[in-house]
């Protein structure tokens, strides 16, 4: 697949309930959704912030950044890429055959990552796609900010879960990440643009409910989700204090 054929969609909203503003979050002399912009750039040829706030988009069009205006009623990153998606399809005239939605809070995300993702596309039977990353400790396990999924032989999700999954009988709970090769999600997607535009029609699921992932609406209603996996870790930033962690940490 030609990479223009792939169009890289960074959704940012400037309001959140944890960290209002948090694309313009300074981080190292840069702003955070800058820094995805780069780290996307990097591997993808088209790219895109698709945002709803007037602050975001003249802060992308400082740095030389392309963006698009959505609504402020999207009530997913889904949504948004999808109004992205018709809007600069009906602006250049031209069609894109994938859409990765990378999320605006990752600003660590590593171009590896991407490539890894755009590499199921190569299969031109796949619908959905994400990554995957194995678990490091107990502590991650039983983390509900880290949702664990189980795959088939083929690499493709069977089940998303905010708990542990699976669960192991007759075991102490320390001894489970020892017996079994938990993986854990990384909320990086990519979409064949058909599926997109399908996907965002559906309604919500007894599943998504349950779990708060969306993920689970898309199997509840039969599409595959192909997985890769990837060893590098991932930062994401919900909190101002998760930067200053991040710092902490020689991050950045």
């Amino acid at each position: 697949m030609n990479k223009d054929d792939i169009l890289g969609i960074i959704p940012a909203r400037y309001a959140s309930t944890r960290f209002p503003g948090k694309p313009l979050a300074d981080i190292g002399g840069t702003s955070m959704i800058q820094r995805v912009y780069h780290q996307t750039s990097q591997v993808l040829s088209q790219v895109v912030v698709a945002t709803d706030d007037q602050r975001i988009f003249d802060a992308v069009k400082a740095f030389g950044g392309k963006v698009v205006m959505t609504s402020e009623n999207h009530q997913s990153g889904t949504d948004r890429c999808t109004e992205a998606l018709n809007n600069l399809e009906q602006e250049t005239g031209r069609s894109f055959k994938v859409v990765v939605n990378i999320q605006g809070d990752e600003p660590f995300i590593q171009p590896e990552q991407i490539e890894k993702l755009t590499s199921c596309f190569h299969n031109a039977d796949t619908e959905i796609a994400t990554l995957v990353k194995p678990l490091k400790n107990n502590e991650e396990l039983f983390d509900p900010n880290k949702p664990k999924v189980v795959l088939n032989k083929n690499a493709q999700a069977l089940y998303f879960s905010r708990s542990p999954i699976p669960y192991f009988r007759n075991v102490p709970e320390k001894e489970w990440h020892n017996r079994h090769k938990y993986l854990i999600h990384i909320g990086l997607y990519a979409y064949r643009t058909d599926v997109l535009r399908d996907i965002t029609m559906l309604e919500q699921g007894a599943l998504e409910k349950a779990e708060s992932l969306e993920q689970l609406r898309w199997l509840e209603n039969g599409y595959v989700i192909s997985t890769r996996k990837t060893e590098f870790e991932s930062w994401s930033v919900d909190t101002p204090e998760d930067i200053e962690k991040l710092k902490k940490n020689g991050i950045f």
